[in-house]
């Protein structure tokens, strides 16, 4: 069975968006999702799409990193998935629904309330996700009092100096995986740039340090937001550059940035199955 694909990307995080909505596709598992993300044997990406038909809203989306794991929600997918639709819809995901619209070469995409209750993230144990009494040790200095937040998927921020100078690769594992979190975590080291400005870092669950990652920004930039580091309207540099996130408390997140088509292509099922 002969299956098409497109390849996206936003900001360098780049995707394999399946189509299913209108023709039906065998059931995706984890193993040839893994297949399929594989740079050397299969296509190659940070996360594969696929899209569903759903029966509250325009359709469904759904993400699986890398490591083949299906997670609920992926900011910068969905602003490719806005590219590719062509028009504002109102999306089912397992994360919540959400609003895409495109606008110029990328889209907005409304990601819905950012929740802070310990067990909405979840954590282990009850604590105060504003500033969680925790830390891990580096030689780069430790990182220290995050804030947690699920986006529709889960995040901690850390504040620090110079987040170009932490050592993400070495602490991101450690963190993602720490009992802690029992549904694992997504990580993210933040420095403040300038007003309403922040460089980020993130080391993404299931996929590890990736060039960009939609819902790091807006975890980030809500984390920013909430201690008083910055206004309502945030600029997050990524190593794959710039998304703006808009949010106050009480109303949902916005994030707006660039998607790009790469190119489109086939495969045969079975190769991957």
């Amino acid at each position: 069975m002969r299956i098409p694909f497109v390849k996206m990307h936003g900001l360098g995080n780049d995707f394999i968006v399946l189509d299913a909505r209108v023709d039906a596709l065998p059931e995706m598992t984890s193993a040839i999702a893994r297949a399929l993300a594989d740079r050397r044997e299969g296509i190659g990406c940070d996360q594969l799409v696929l899209l569903e038909p759903s029966a509250a809203e325009a359709f469904r989306m759904r993400f699986f990193n890398s490591d083949g794991g299906e997670v609920e929600a992926c900011g910068n997918a969905s602003r490719a998935v806005a590219l590719l639709h062509g028009k504002a819809a109102r999306v089912e995901t397992a994360g919540g629904a959400i609003m895409l619209e495109p606008a110029g070469s990328g889209a907005t995409v409304d990601m819905g309330h950012p929740r802070f209750e310990w067990d909405a993230i979840p954590l282990a144990y009850a604590m105060d996700t504003a500033q969680m009494p925790v830390g891990w040790p580096s030689d780069d200095g430790a990182l220290e009092t995050p804030i947690a937040v699920n986006v529709g998927n889960p995040h901690v921020v850390f504040f620090v100096e110079d987040a170009d100078a932490i050592d993400l690769a070495t602490l991101g594992p450690l963190i993602e995986h720490d009992p802690l979190f029992p549904e694992a975590i997504n990580v993210n080291v933040a420095s403040m740039i300038g007003k309403d400005h922040l460089r980020l870092n993130v080391w993404e669950r299931g996929a590890g340090l990736t060039r960009a990652c939609g819902t790091g920004a807006c975890a980030s930039a809500v984390a920013a937001i909430q201690r008083g580091l910055a206004g309502h309207r945030v600029t997050v540099t990524l190593p794959g550059g710039d998304l703006v996130i808009e949010w106050a408390p009480g109303e949902t997140i916005r994030m707006t940035g660039p998607a790009t088509e790469s190119y489109r292509g086939s495969f045969e099922w079975d190769d991957f199955s």
